[in-house]
């Protein structure tokens, strides 16, 4: 069983508790993990905070060579980092490896991206002039959905704008993240990135802690409004990425054929646990059952196991509480929904769900008004244009959504009037390192990617002088 260590101020220390973190595809322990105390915690932000004024005043050039050495490295132990995340998340292997891949890719792509200064003028003559600051030290709160891609939303932004770091990662994925800043250690100076876990007991302190500037989490809306709430004393910077209950709308003339492919992927890639999946399928009544019965045969198809074994395409729930709450919803959706494809458990350790297709189902139940973030998809009838734009928008979340139709005019029209933060057109949202990625109303606060992202991670300061004479 391999030993794992956090990382504080440069060293590679036990925590002062420990717990175990279970495998989900076998229910059994998979390693201890070190759980850092409060004390632990302080002696972070300490040392971040001591960090802070060298990293900060490293050459720019500098610290973009030191991404692409983290890329690298990344890259070098890119198969014992998926293995291990495989181990602790479920996932099937290869997706574990394409999260491995997207998290060195982040580091190069926005190694070369600019945080220049802007000289303008105003109205009264004065030379101005906006300059884009660190902003000290940043805690970093990861999920448990996509451990190391969602550390690529964040880690690389913060360290090229010369901010200190703490990141702690989910505490039933504590273990790639810890490897992680063991593998990294020697590249940077000792305190600019931290590593502890806990026992999800550390997060009221992290987010009153005086010396911590700016929280980017990622994790459900109760959460975030919680996290809001404590940073609310200190009045930190937020980004919070929060949940989702993406509508995606078929119009009348898509090909169910075509498009069932595609809606499936979007709906149960990572098992459903995805914040931008498609979880309200809505659907002409003209194709809605030509698009369920493509639907049910995917999901008859899928094959459920454990992440290593070949020819895998679903991994189990992550963890139990998660697992539970999902066959909750299931149930509820029996009552006033017809499954025709999944709903059965197999008959083996793990919290394994098949991919379940529900149909004749509305709003007002659980399935359609909650965030399942499993693979539980409601297929939902609808005959009229404006009233599906309706009722895909009367919803609390707004991260994503998208609308099928080979009419671009008419997808279009209906795209723009969407109230997400990310709108696809043919298909559901797609996620790249250089384009800027957000949520609308309580599915967060903030822009993670792109330019956008990386200006989340600066204060703005602006200068001012009388203009001088030439």
């Amino acid at each position: 069983m391999m030993t794992f260590r956090l990382l504080i101020d440069g060293q590679l220390v036990a925590g002062d508790a420990s717990s175990p973190v279970l495998n989900p595809a076998t229910e059994e322990v998979l390693a201890e993990c070190p759980r850092a105390s409060e004390a632990q915690l302080n002696r972070a932000v300490a040392a971040a905070k001591a960090a802070f004024l060298s990293w900060a005043a490293t050459p720019i050039d500098h610290r973009r060579d030191i991404l692409r050495a983290i890329a690298d490295r990344v890259d070098a132990h890119a198969d014992e980092l998926a293995r291990l995340l495989t181990q602790e998340q479920g996932k099937p292997i290869d997706s574990a490896k394409g999260e491995l891949w997207f998290l060195a890719h982040a580091f190069r792509s926005h190694a070369a991206y600019e945080i220049a200064g802007e000289v303008m003028s105003n109205g009264a003559g004065n030379h101005v002039e906006l300059h884009r600051k660190p902003l000290g030290v940043v805690g970093l709160i990861l999920p448990w959905n996509f451990p190391m891609a969602l550390l690529a939303f964040k880690l690389p932004f913060a360290l090229l704008a010369g901010n200190t770091v703490i990141a702690k990662p989910a505490p039933t994925t504590p273990l790639t993240m810890l490897l992680l800043g063991e593998l990294l250690a020697d590249l940077l100076p000792a305190g600019v990135l931290n590593v502890i876990a806990d026992d999800n007991d550390l997060g009221d302190a992290l987010m009153q802690h005086p010396d911590i500037r700016k929280v980017s989490f990622t994790g459900s809306v109760a959460t975030g409004r919680k996290v809001m709430a404590n940073a609310s004393a200190t009045l930190k910077r937020l980004s919070l990425e929060l949940g989702g209950n993406d509508a995606a709308i078929v119009l009348d003339d898509a090909d169910p054929k075509e498009v069932a492919p595609k809606l499936f992927a979007s709906a149960f890639g990572n098992s459903g646990q995805v914040c931008i999946a498609i979880k309200r399928l809505y659907v002409h009544d003209a194709i809605y059952d030509a698009m369920c019965t493509e639907l049910a045969t995917l999901a008859d198809a899928a094959v459920v196991g454990d992440g290593f074994e070949q020819g895998t395409t679903h991994g189990p729930l992550q963890n139990k509480a998660q697992f539970e709450r999902v066959l909750d919803i299931l149930d509820d959706a029996r009552k006033s929904g017809t499954v025709i494809a999944g709903g059965t458990r197999p008959d083996r350790p793990g919290y394994f769900l098949r991919p379940t297709i529900v149909r004749d189902i509305a709003e007002g139940t659980r399935l359609v008004d909650e965030e399942q973030f499993g693979p539980v998809l409601p297929v939902i009838r609808f005959t009229d244009d404006e009233d599906v734009l309706a009722r895909a928008n009367n919803s609390p979340y707004g991260l994503g959504g998208s609308i099928w139709s080979p009419d671009l005019a008419r997808a279009s029209a209906l795209a723009e009037r969407l109230d997400a933060g990310t709108v696809g057109i043919n298909q559901h949202v797609g996620i790249d390192a250089d384009v800027p990625f957000g949520g609308s109303k309580q599915s967060g606060i903030g822009t993670e990617l792109g330019k956008e992202g990386l200006l989340e991670f600066t204060q703005l300061k602006v200068i001012s002088s009388p203009r001088l004479a030439t």
